[in-house]
This record gives structure tokens, C-alpha cells and sequence, in this order.
């Protein structure tokens, strides 16, 4: 069977070593699973643009299907568990890094990775929530589990008009807790505002000092920058304050004290959502709709693109042209 892929290669003597191209491939090319999926939808994350443009060491071999996002019906399963035409979903797990990925009209994939959609919403709808909105709702989810509370102050989102940060404002806000949105882009504070947060500023406006220990400003945070910013929103958390770590948008590095783990009891709480334990993820997952509000669909949509026009898409990403989520219809 012949289809559409999105298929990254390395190239070796060339000035930029990995590339991507829209190519036609079979079935029997693709890595190796027990379930093979027709894809509906996929999406693009941050760490798909920096797979497929080469500007990031993501994947781990060559040639690969980026995406690590896909939503769509099982055609054929090896595992009695799982039946043709299933509505199933698959996020992280290694695909688009190590397996062929979603960016493709077929994936084949191992059917532990393998979750059904829940019926409160649908593939497309799944990848609006995709992998972005899996890790805002791990890193929310983490946070709750540790104790954190409305009453202990507003949560501050960092990088609040990407993928997770968009998410992340409107979980939040819908579960009653008072967000500070903290974005460079003026751009995007009327869009940060309609998905529920209380503030949106630069983080100029936040107040934070350099003190290895700070006033305490905020109850918690979901952080998708690292760096210095981290450092300083750690040192600002209220008593026993949760902050979760997603990404490293800024730098990779953190230079924070301990007095804040030792005097205030604040948490940092480290979010994996390429390797999060399949009993968790699948429950993370069917709590959206229950436990978890669902998100504002439309609002989060930065645009719906088709699976042949891509390859402009993973540049834009990286250099912040879109917010919110991409999503991708691969038939």
C-alpha cells in the first residue's frame, strides 16, 4: 500500500545534515509494530519543527516519519485487544524520535502505545489536544497531586501562547485557579485573555528580583522556558508551591539556590512526556472531559493545514509565527 509520509533523512557530507521530504513509501517500509494505523490527524510540536527542519538533534536514526502526535482508525492489529477500526490514539512513546511517527497517512506502531479515544471528543479534536495538551495536563495533573490549591496564589505559565502554554492557561483557568500568562508577544494578549488568564504580561511586569530567595509572588508555575526565568520564578513560589518543568525554550540550564526547597518547601516537579508510564498517560488521557475540563478546541487552533503542505510550517513554528496548535490533516 502506497501513502504520503513526511520523512526526515540524514545526509552525510552536506552542510545541513538532516532534512526532511514529502515522499511516497509502503507499508512494509515502515518501522516494526503489531497495529497499523491510517492516520487522520497529526500535529506539529516544537520538537517535530526541530526534528524535520534539522535545526534540533531529536531523532535517534534515519530515515524516519516525523511527528510525535497521531489520531486515526487501526486497519490491521496482531493484538486481540485491539480490533480493526478501533479509534485510537498515539502520543510520545518514541515515535517521530526512534519509530516512524504521525506526520504520515500510515504509522506502525506497538499496540502498548496504543490508547482509544475517549467518546467525549474526537481524533481531531485528540490532536488539538495532542502531545502539548497531554504535557499540560501531566504537568497539571503532578502538580495537583502534590497538594497545590487556588488559594495558595495565581499560577504563572511561561511561553503561555505555545502548544502547552496555551493549554495550560485554560485547563488552569477552568479548574479555578487564577493564571498570569507571561509572554514577549503583545501580539497575543488578547488570545491569552480569551483562553482564561487573569494577567498577561512580559516578565519585565512579574516584580522578580535576583535574590536567591524572593517574595513570594506566585502559588506555583508551569514552566516551558528554563533558564534564568525558572530560576527566578522558583525563588518567588509561595509555601509549598508546585513548579513544573516542560521545556528549555530559553536555555537548559538552571541556576536556582536551595533556599527556596528548604525554606519554603517549593517542589520542582520534572514533566516527561515522551517516556510517562503507559497506566498514567492512558489515565491522563480519559480524564479530559471528567477530571479535566476540555479545552476550547476552536480558540486553541492556530490553524489546520494538510499533510502535503508542511514543509513551510516547521521553520514558522521555531521562529514564532503561529501560536497555539498546528494541526495536521494527513488524508
Amino acid at each position: 500500500m502506497s501513502f504520503l509520509a513526511c520523512r526526515v533523512f540524514e545526509n552525510e557530507g552536506k552542510e545541513s545534515k538532516v532534512n526532511h521530504q514529502l515522499v511516497q513509501m509502503e507499508t512494509d517500509e515502515l518501522t516494526a509494530g503489531d497495529v497499523l494505523i491510517r492516520v487522520d490527524y497529526s500535529s506539529i510540536n516544537y520538537k517535530d519543527a526541530l526534528a524535520a527542519s534539522g535545526r534540533g538533534k531529536i531523532m535517534k536514526q534515519f530515515p524516519l516519519n516525523a511527528g510525535i502526535d497521531l489520531a486515526g482508525v487501526i486497519v490491521e492489529s496482531d493484538n486481540e485487544a485491539y480490533q480493526a477500526g478501533d479509534k485510537v490514539l498515539v502520543n510520545g512513546c518514541g515515535i517521530g524520535e526512534q519509530f516512524d511517527g504521525g506526520l504520515a497517512q500510515y504509522a506502525r506502531v506497538k499496540s502498548e502505545w496504543v490508547i482509544k479515544i475517549p467518546e467525549r471528543y474526537d481524533a481531531r479534536q485528540a490532536m488539538i489536544i495532542g502531545t502539548a495538551g497531554f504535557t499540560a495536563a501531566l504537568a497539571t495533573y503532578r502538580m495537583q497531586v502534590n497538594d497545590q490549591k487556588p488559594d495558595m496564589g495565581p499560577i504563572v505559565v511561561t511561553g503561555a501562547s505555545g502548544g502547552v502554554g496555551s493549554i495550560a492557561v485554560n485547563l488552569l483557568s477552568k479548574l479555578g485557579y487564577e493564571v498570569i500568562a507571561l509572554t514577549s508577544r503583545k501580539s497575543m494578549h488578547d488570545y491569552l485573555y480569551e483562553l482564561g488568564a487573569q494577567k498577561v504580561v512580559s516578565e519585565d511586569e512579574l516584580g522578580m528580583s535576583d535574590k536567591p530567595l524572593g517574595k513570594a509572588l506566585f502559588g506555583g508555575a508551569i514552566d516551558n522556558i528554563g533558564g534564568k526565568t525558572l530560576s527566578k520564578i522558583i525563588a518567588h513560589t509561595q509555601l509549598w508551591g508546585n513548579v513544573a518543568s516542560i521545556g528549555l525554550a530559553q536555555s537548559p540550564d538552571l541556576e536556582a539556590k536551595v533556599f527556596p526547597f528548604i525554606l519554603r518547601g517549593v517542589s520542582l516537579l520534572g514533566i516527561s512526556s515522551t517516556n510517562c508510564p503507559m497506566p498514567l498517560r492512558t489515565k491522563i488521557w480519559h480524564q479530559f472531559g471528567r477530571e479535566l475540563p476540555l479545552p476550547d478546541f476552536e480558540k486553541i487552533v492556530s490553524k489546520e493545514i494538510a499533510l502535503e503542505d508542511v514543509s513551510p510550517y516547521f521553520d514558522e513554528l521555531i521562529d514564532k509565527k503561529h501560536h497555539g496548535r498546528l494541526i495536521v490533516n494527513c488524508q
